[in-house]
């Protein structure tokens, strides 16, 4: 059975792959565009999607009798699949839920920590010899431990970021999401804009998608505290990127921590500029082990399929 991998997988994940598909590799590792998409969808059983292949509507639109009848997406976002469409094409469409959760919630960490205590800034003065030595006042960040911290998003990595910020840090977690959650710690819902006006540290871990497009714009940023940190580990566009880079330079807020960009891999100078900006190159899930877990799972959906029994993870 013929199976499409978009980009190169650990080699631990393509080796299980070969031993149970005739399987080709994309040798690139740039997203699929609109035309490798439709031919994949013309030419294979089963594809193994990575993030930013474009299976737009208008790919399946153009190959109504599609030979592929699987999308088994590497990831657990899959906001670069139309869903929708796929299944009205007769295509199922899987995911990898829980295997990036600890890796990704790891990432936020890493972004809330760097950003509030000015690690990047910091490690920039070391290696290009500014620094002159320590003194009381140098470099005073925000102490983290104690903070509020509101979770735009809770579920698998909101709840896994969460759970880090209290009991790792003694955090109060607030959190927006759309329905209630019944989670094993303390943790208070509310609505967006009251719970930015109290929050010492956002964090968005939504999924991507037309629900969440620009879900933090203008409106969200000045909702917030001067002195508050903003951190996405989610998807690029969930944020307006021109409306976080207006709020820095506004000192509407006190700086930024992201791993996902609106444009990717395009980041703007602006932020590339600014000292207490933390940017990341989507390191979220970028660990070996992950990797292979994640890769993993694809397959696993993958064999299901191939073996007509129920997928594991269908979405």
């Amino acid at each position: 059975m013929k199976l499409l991998i978009s980009r190169r997988l650990p080699e631990s994940v393509m080796a299980e792959a070969a031993h149970h598909f005739d399987v080709t590799c994309r040798p690139v590792t740039t997203p699929m565009d609109h035309a490798e998409c439709v031919a994949a969808l013309r030419d294979y059983y089963i594809i193994l999607p990575t993030l930013g292949d474009a299976f737009r509507a208008p790919a399946f639109s153009e190959v109504p009798d599609a030979r592929t009848k699987l999308l088994a997406n590497f990831g657990v976002g899959y906001n670069h699949i139309d869903v929708t469409a796929a299944r009205a094409a007769g295509i199922a469409v899987t995911n990898t839920p829980g295997a990036v959760t600890d890796a990704t919630a790891d990432i936020a960490m890493t972004l809330i920590l760097m950003t509030a205590r000015r690690a990047g800034e910091g490690e920039r003065m070391v290696r290009t010899g500014q620094w002159a030595g320590w003194h009381p006042t140098q470099m005073l960040g925000m102490h983290v431990s104690g903070r509020t911290v509101c979770i735009i998003g809770m579920g698998r990595i909101g709840q896994a970021i969460a759970r880090r910020c209290h009991f790792g840090f003694g955090g109060k977690i607030i959190y927006a999401n759309r329905s209630p959650k019944s989670v094993d710690f303390p943790a208070t819902q509310m609505d967006l804009p009251a719970a930015l006006a109290i929050a010492d540290i956002v964090v968005v871990a939504t999924p991507g998608g037309a629900e969440t497009h620009h879900l933090m714009g203008a409106a969200q940023f000045a909702a917030m505290q001067r002195h508050a940190l903003f951190i996405n580990i989610s998807r690029g566009d969930v944020v307006d990127e021109l409306a976080l880079i207006a709020a820095l330079q506004a000192d509407l807020i006190a700086g930024a921590g992201l791993d996902v960009y609106e444009c990717e891999p395009v980041v703007p100078q602006e932020l590339i500029a600014m000292e207490n900006v933390t940017l990341l190159p989507h390191l979220g899930t970028a660990a070996l082990d992950v990797r292979e877990d994640m890769g993993r799972m694809a397959l696993a959906n993958c064999i299901a399929f191939a073996e007509g029994r129920a997928l594991p993870n269908q979405v």
